[in-house]
């Protein structure tokens, strides 16, 4: 049995608390603790985007709706330039936090990488902004706003763009945060975000009118309360984090881990938006009841893929600590319980869902002929679902040891399968060859996985025995002498 269990906690306060789930906690609880408030953040986002829909819905113009649907693609840019140093300098902040049990020094590296990661996406997201701004008009009819939608279209991306910045630092925080063990505080900040949003749109939409601008208003002023609480919580509670912009630095051994693992989630965005179109446009030559159908399955699949990205997500700080801190034990251990809580998640959703899979799809729609594509785009979803959440646990295991080249590889092998796949698949197979064309990919990009861990093992078994106790004891020794 790992010794690590039988460790003291760091401190007695909650910043301790949350470094000793990360060091010394039961792996289960340490997942309960890390996993769980993740999932219930990303269940009461999917929530509020249904929400916020309604809102819009309610003034009967779909040119609004369409907007907000057109704008999406931003959206996501605008998340994944906060991912690019957020999950980058997430990763490299849980490693230092479990370098620095054994090396204290280590510990100051963690001032430079937050700092870095913080002023970094903000910069990026001003110039970004700015950018999107000076070109809105092309941005607009390059997204496919028609004559009728553009003028709504303009306002939302314009408000969006003014507030990427924020936008942008609101996700790197909240990457950070929970690189420190602080999950529920980064539900608690998440969901007190949704709330804000939900009665600014009252506010801005209902009662002062302002439409899809008063969406984005609502959006950015909200992450703007992220923001101030996340800072907040960071200068009051964290050892070793700090904001200040003169531990800015560009050094080599910051920027380098922190893009090679961020980059990954700047492509893997990049290309689920490209993929995202290419479906869109290839369903729409098979009616409005193909592209119901999709949306519907989409939103029945959303609850047990959220539930398995919270363990595959909220486990990466654990992975990422225990192998700074060279606990090999602790690893395998996160690795292995991780596997069988996604495997049960999908066993037990998937079954479920599948067995009852007609009654479930009629609860959204009653209307025959969407029924029937729905319940096989369904099923394709299940199936894809499968090996999707071990994909993504592989992937975070890339992340968390710095394995940067493998964890792009990883990040952006959907994108570039799908897109032959789904093309093939709808001049052979038609509508069928679009349906099945993700589960395809998914099963692939699984086996791609697999190989780069197996051909991986060998530097992560080597950067444990760096990182461990006794090895840092040999190095002293070898020092001294």
């Amino acid at each position: 049995m790992s010794t690590t269990n039988l460790e003291t906690p760091v401190k007695a306060d909650a910043v301790g608390t949350n470094r000793w789930y990360l060091s010394a906690a039961p792996i289960i609880r340490a997942l309960i603790h890390l996993c769980v408030p993740m999932a219930a953040a990303m269940i009461v986002g999917a929530v509020y985007n249904l929400v916020n829909a309604g809102f819009i819905g309610s003034l009967h113009d779909t040119a609004l709706l369409a907007a907000i649907t057109l704008g999406a693609p931003i959206l996501g840019l605008v998340m994944a330039v906060g991912g690019v140093f957020g999950v980058g300098g997430g990763a490299l902040i849980s490693r230092l936090l479990g370098a620095a049990e054994r090396d204290p020094a280590r510990a100051d590296e963690i001032k430079h990488v937050s700092s870095f990661a913080v002023w970094g996406s903000v910069i990026a997201g001003a110039v970004f902004g700015g950018a999107g701004l000076l070109l809105l008009d092309p941005l607009v009819s390059l997204l496919g706003a028609d004559a009728a939608a553009a003028p709504a279209t303009s306002a939302y991306i314009g408000v969006m763009l003014a507030f990427v910045p924020v936008l942008a630092a609101s996700f790197c925080l909240e990457q950070i945060v929970r690189a420190e063990g602080a999950a529920r505080q980064v539900m608690v900040g998440l969901i007190a975000s949704t709330i804000a949003n939900v009665v600014f749109d009252v506010l801005f939409i209902l009662v002062l009118h302002w439409g899809v601008a008063g969406a984005a208003l609502a959006m950015g002023l909200s992450n703007l309360g992220v923001v101030a609480y996340f800072a907040w919580w960071l200068h009051r509670h964290s050892e070793h984090v700090s904001l200040a912009p003169r531990w800015f630095t560009l050094a080599p051994d910051v920027i380098k881990p922190v893009f090679g693992v961020g980059v990954g989630e700047l492509l893997q965005s990049s290309f689920l938006i490209v993929t995202s179109l290419v479906l869109n446009n290839l369903a729409v030559a098979y009616g409005d009841n193909a592209l119901a159908a999709m949306g519907i399955a989409v939103r029945i699949a959303q609850i047990p893929e959220f539930l398995v990205m919270g363990v595959t997500i909220g486990v990466l700080p654990l992975l990422a600590y225990s192998y700074g801190k060279g606990d090999r034990d602790r690893l395998t251990s996160a690795l292995r319980v991780s596997a069988i809580t996604v495997g049960g998640i999908v066993l037990v959703f998937s079954t479920t869902v599948f067995l009852f899979r007609e009654q479930v799809f009629t609860a959204f729609s009653a209307d025959h002929s969407v029924l029937a594509i729905g319940v096989t785009i369904l099923t394709a979803q299940l199936v894809a679902m499968v090996v999707n959440g071990f994909t993504g646990l592989i992937t975070s295991l890339l992340q968390a040891t710095g394995r940067s080249v493998a964890a792009i590889v990883m990040s952006v092998s959907q994108g570039v399968l799908f897109i032959p796949i789904v093309l093939l698949g709808n001049v052979w197979f038609g509508l069928a060859g679009i349906i099945w064309a993700l589960t395809v990919t998914e099963v692939i990009v699984f086996l791609v996985g697999v190989l780069l861990w197996l051909t991986s093992r060998r530097a992560i078994d080597q950067g444990l025995a760096e990182g461990s106790p006794e090895r840092a004891e040999e190095v002293l020794e070898h020092a001294e002498a």
